[in-house]
């Protein structure tokens, strides 16, 4: 089972137990997990500790000197355990921070991954934003700072940015708690399948660019059948990537498919 088969068993977690167990994640007394990312100066760690409370501990990721805070809260009688992301402000492994989100949301296959964003740079936030959802079908957009916007007079339609998205859009100020209620409750909608994610996706209508990929792709098909979101694969192989490249020489890119 993989997240992107969450309409054959919308109940089931999507989460890669064994990777997340490789990334030092222990899910023994959870039932999903979620990660959070975002660019920095969003809020970010405001909204995790308005969903853990004093529920959450610190440490490191495996290997790395990468500081890694964890959280846990319930909701519908569901234990959801919260891993903080580094901030980043993209996804292309340029950087610890980015390589650890990156593979964190690829590898581990989160059940679902909140995307928090500053309501008053929302153009510039969108750019990880789409990134994410080039990875994984199961996210939620929390747009906080909602308050802030408000105070510079900037209006956001949120339904409408959803239904562009395909995923659910939470306004929130997460400081005064606004919205944390609504940021639970698409969390578990997602994460339990009662929501189905049709996340956007950027075309690559690029010329020169398409026959590369879907050559790309097919191989990838070939060689690791049922592997989820070949496509961005293939993207990442063709830009360089040595992280995806180490990972399809070792065969690891198999551990997608479960």
């Amino acid at each position: 089972m993989n997240s992107f088969d969450n309409e054959k068993c919308a109940n089931c977690p999507a989460h890669n137990l064994t990777n997340l167990v490789k990334l030092g994640i222990d899910m023994s007394n959870f039932d999903f997990v979620v990660a959070l990312a975002g660019n920095p100066n969003t809020g970010k760690s405001t909204v995790f500790n308005s969903l853990t409370g004093l529920r959450q501990h610190t440490g490191n990721w495996p290997g790395k000197t990468v500081g890694r805070a964890e959280g846990g809260f319930i909701y519908s009688n569901k234990r959801f355990k919260i891993v903080d992301l580094p901030g980043t402000y993209s996804l292309l492994s340029t950087s610890t921070d980015e390589e650890i989100a990156r593979d964190f949301i690829l590898f581990g296959q989160p059940d679902v991954t909140v995307i928090v964003i500053d309501a008053t740079r929302l153009e510039r936030n969108l750019n990880l934003a789409l990134q994410v959802l080039e990875i994984t079908d199961r996210a939620v957009l929390c747009l906080n700072l909602i308050d802030e916007a408000k105070r510079h007079k900037i209006k956001i339609d949120d339904r409408n940015l959803s239904k562009v998205l395909g995923i659910p859009v939470i306004p929130t100020a997460a400081r005064q708690g606004v919205g944390i209620q609504e940021l639970l409750k698409s969390i578990y909608d997602v994460a339990s399948g009662s929501y189905i994610c049709k996340p956007y996706r950027i075309s690559s209508d690029i010329k020169g660019v398409n026959k590369a990929v879907e050559e790309i792709n097919r191989m990838l098909k070939q060689k690791f059948p049922n592997l989820p979101n070949t496509r961005w694969i293939a993207l990442r192989l063709l830009e360089g990537d040595q992280r995806i490249i180490d990972a399809v020489r070792s065969g690891e890119i198999a551990e997608l498919i479960h």
